[in-house]
């Protein structure tokens, strides 16, 4: 059994030293790796540079991305070529498409003239006291694991934030359908700190419930062999 596993978070760049990213630190993804390697099963990781990473194994290969266009490009052959896919990466939701100053948007005839627009800057000028920052939505890549293979086992993760139990239960069962997934990790960015993770792996009809990323990665490595 060939498992792959997406950690860490995507970064989309504004310009050559600006760009938008998220606070994910790969440090679940390498708990999952980690629980994988010590058993004896083949893993790949799709990670970026900044994301904490094990250490290296003999049966450990490591992808490099960057942004979503390159994650999609590096996951599509890999995910047709595995049997197991967790996906714990926090991808970016929207890249950016046209960054400019507000003069120019207030002087625009049509806002959608602006979005036929791009940066050609290294570095867009910061003499404006105000930016307006285009974005545009990025594929839902959990939306296309199906569509590339439709036999692999996949594991979703969804994070929200400040919500009820049930409505975060409610959120991770649709995912859980629409994706075709065989599990959901559920988690609430307030019940996460430094020291602390509390989770719940669903499937469709069975909640499973972890408290530190150790143990959300044992339950996850416990499920995944319990079909295997």
């Amino acid at each position: 059994m060939k498992i792959l596993i997406t950690s860490g978070g995507t970064t989309e760049k504004i310009d050559s030293v600006r760009g938008i990213t998220n606070h994910a630190t790969g440090s679940l993804g390498k708990h999952i790796a980690e629980i994988f390697l010590e058993k004896g099963y083949q893993v790949t990781l799709v990670t970026t540079k900044q994301a904490v990473k094990p250490n290296e194994h003999p049966l450990l290969t490591v992808h490099t991305i960057t942004n979503v266009e390159s994650l999609l490009t590096t996951l599509e052959p890999l995910v047709k070529n595995h049997d197991v896919f967790i996906h714990s990466m926090a991808v970016s939701d929207y890249t950016p498409v046209y960054m400019t100053g507000l003069s120019e948007v207030e002087s625009a005839h049509r806002v959608s003239d602006l979005l036929q627009r791009h940066n050609t800057e290294t570095k867009i000028s910061s003499k404006d006291d105000y930016q307006v920052l285009f974005l545009k939505k990025t594929p839902k890549v959990i939306s296309l694991v199906n569509t590339w293979n439709p036999d692999i086992t996949l594991i979703g993760f969804k994070l929200l934030v400040g919500v009820s139990k049930e409505e975060l239960f409610a959120i991770a069962r649709k995912s859980l359908q629409k994706n075709k997934a065989r599990y959901i990790v559920a988690n609430d960015l307030t019940e996460i700190d430094e020291n602390h993770h509390h989770a719940y792996m669903l499937d469709e009809s069975n909640v499973y419930e972890a408290d530190t990323k150790e143990s959300i990665a044992s339950l996850i490595f416990e499920r995944v062999t319990n079909h295997d």
